[in-house]
Parts: C-alpha cells; sequence; structure tokens
C-alpha cells in the first residue's frame, strides 16, 4: 500500500518545480522502476546469507530509514516533501534535477518497501516450513492495488500533499517498526 502510495505525492509534489513537464512522471517512473529491481536484486543477494545474518542487516537498514525519516521531517516542512533549496542548480539537466529529488526525499524509504514484501515472504518459508507464502503474495498485491485505486478517489482529494506527506511517513515509521517486531518475535 505504502510502496504505490508515495509515487503520486512526490511526483505531484515536484511536478510545478519543473513547469509540470511530462517527462517529470516518465523520470519518476524510470526511478521508482529501476529502485524496485535494485530491491528486488537486493532481496536475492541477501538471502544468500544465514537467516540471523539478513534479519540484522534487514533490521539496520529499516533502523536507519526510520532515522532518515526523523531528520527530513526536522529538516524540510514535512518528511517526503523537500524545500527548493534541494533542488540542484539548473545548469543540471531537469532529469537529473528529479531523480537526485526523488533519491533524496523518497529513496531510502521506497527501497526498505521494496525489500520487505519478498523477504517476509521467503523468511515465512523457512520459519513455517509446512505452509506456503502464497497468502503473503495476495496481501500484498491487495494493499499494492488499494494503494493504486485508493490515491485518486481518497487520498487525493482529501488530503494536502503536507497532510499526505506526513501520514505517509508516520505509516511508514509504524510499518518499520512492526517489521523489526516481527523479525525478533
Amino acid at each position: 500500500f505504502l510502496l504505490f502510495q508515495v509515487q503520486p505525492i512526490i511526483g505531484k509534489y515536484i511536478l510545478p518545480w519543473f513547469g509540470g513537464a511530462s517527462f517529470v512522471w516518465i523520470t519518476s517512473l524510470l526511478f521508482f522502476q529501476t529502485l524496485l529491481l535494485a530491491g528486488y536484486f537486493y532481496s536475492y543477494i541477501i538471502t544468500k546469507l544465514p537467516l540471523r545474518k539478513q534479519i540484522i542487516i534487514h533490521a539496520l537498514l529499516i533502523i536507519v530509514g526510520i532515522i532518515v525519516t526523523f531528520i527530513t521531517f526536522k529538516t524540510w516542512s514535512s518528511p517526503l516533501t523537500p524545500d527548493l533549496s534541494a533542488k540542484l542548480p539548473d545548469t543540471f539537466p531537469p532529469a537529473v534535477q528529479v531523480l537526485q529529488i526523488l533519491l533524496i526525499s523518497v529513496g531510502l524509504p521506497y527501497f526498505i518497501l521494496s525489500i520487505t514484501s519478498t523477504l517476509l515472504q521467503r523468511w515465512f518459508s523457512f520459519s513455517a516450513t509446512n505452509k506456503t507464502p502464497y497468502s503473503l503474495y495476495a496481501v500484498s498485491n491487495a494493499g499494492s492495488l488499494l494503494g493504486i485505486a485508493s490515491y485518486p478517489f481518497i487520498t487525493e482529494p482529501l488530503l494536502t500533499i503536507h497532510n499526505q506527506s506526513i501520514i505517509w511517513s508516520f505509516a511508514f515509521i509504524v510499518f518499520s517498526v512492526l517489521i523489526i517486531i516481527s523479525t525478533i518475535v
């Protein structure tokens, strides 16, 4: 759910910075798809390690994500929406500017979200050897669909970008804490 909510939040936020040009959406799509692929690659590589090391590494990454979320909240007016001072000078190509803004504002949280579903499914298959993780796939897909469908009909009309950013960041922190707790248990 969070994975598919953050994309339109930040995309809509930075769109006016570049005159509403279509390259913002195209570059954002490139960024999110590349980061998702990197997350899948990370999941593949980390599962080669012993389970205990996987959990420790992922928990540390989540803790860094929480810390970064708090830092951005203190630095900007809201956790996902950077100030104009975060934008590179106009001497840089616009696509590079968009990629840089996306990387510093949502890069790490998005990467963590892209990793977690696949890792949890893998860990579930280790811990519950007599059960299949397919129910987790269904829950993940339902959350994705709900995230995509709810943004234009619920989130966008009812909340400002500022409020969307704060609620999303709070939900990300709650999600992160619950993941850490579930890996410990």
